[in-house]
């Protein structure tokens, strides 16, 4: 079945996410920058050892306040250190823990900027390759930044969003707009069929702070169970 994946950590409500972690594959776990501290990365990742979930780092521009939503000025080299410092900090909870870090996803502005911008791709990968060059690395399938990763020979995989609508030009909407989020569960699955079928998407993320998340991401795993 194509990997479906959730952004975790995040959240106070410790019940929401143990409820989304029952029908994802994959895990992205806030660690420290937008969000998360010892407590939910700790809490996060017994929920995903527990049912078998993989984990990823989930990095993002050091701005809680924002919960790294908002681009900030940062050198190609500041992002690079906070990407892997990001990243170690969750990794040395995963390991305490007896568990290994699989994947990196970059969050929120950091991701979107990086769809576009090849300088601040380049140093998210810099940052991932500084902890790990074998580690894959989640990008929006289709645009120029799974390139940039694969230019600097790190292992890229298409992200495709369930919840999310599209602008003609394979970019998310904003959020700023009232329909940039897809709340139906049938609407959510149906697009992440066309997505995994596309054949560009190879994991599939639904937020957990989307409203209805738990009952998009069983929609979408009932659906996707048909692709494969």
């Amino acid at each position: 079945m194509t990997d479906l994946n959730c952004d975790m950590g995040e959240l106070a409500d410790s019940a929401h996410e143990a409820a989304l972690m029952e029908h994802i594959t994959s895990a992205n776990i806030a660690c420290g920058g937008h969000a998360g501290d010892e407590a939910t990365m700790e809490r996060t990742v017994r929920l995903a050892l527990e049912r078998g979930v993989h984990i990823g780092a989930h990095p993002g521009y050091p701005d809680r306040a924002n919960f790294g939503r908002l681009e900030i000025p940062m050198s190609p080299a500041e992002i690079a250190l906070t990407v892997r410092q990001q990243i170690e900090r969750l990794d040395g909870v995963v390991r305490r823990l007896g568990g290994k870090i699989v994947h990196v996803k970059p969050h929120g502005a950091m991701y979107n900027v990086a769809v576009r911008n090849a300088e601040v791709a380049r140093a998210i990968g810099e940052g991932v390759a500084q902890w790990n060059a074998a580690i894959p690395i989640f990008g929006l399938a289709g645009s120029p930044m799974l390139e940039v990763w694969r230019s600097m020979g790190l292992a890229a995989m298409g992200e495709g969003f369930a919840d999310r609508r599209y602008e003609p030009d394979g970019t998310l909407r904003n959020r700023k707009f009232p329909d940039a989020l897809i709340t139906v569960p049938a609407d959510a699955a149906a697009q992440a069929v066309r997505l995994a079928r596309s054949g560009t998407a190879q994991t599939i993320c639904v937020h957990g702070d989307t409203p209805g998340a738990v009952a998009i991401l069983k929609a979408c795993r009932e659906a996707l169970a048909s692709v494969n």
